[in-house]
């Protein structure tokens, strides 16, 4: 895994792709699963580093 300090705030599936070391399509069907909130602008996909950082760690996000 890669140094999630190196990557930005809000991360894009391609962020995500490359910190799992997964394909693309494996990083699209991932961020469409619903195991952690995303927000779609327009056409793309983004994740807070911090909500994807405690869903890595096997946290439940907190309602």
């Amino acid at each position: 895994m890669n140094n999630l300090s190196n990557y930005p705030d809000v991360l894009d599936v391609s962020d995500i792709q490359e910190i799992l070391s997964i394909g693309r399509r494996q990083a699209y069907n991932l961020a469409n699963s619903g195991e952690f909130h995303v927000v779609r602008v327009g056409a793309r996909i983004k994740v807070s580093k911090k909500i994807f950082i405690s869903w890595l760690n096997g946290e439940t996000p907190s309602i």
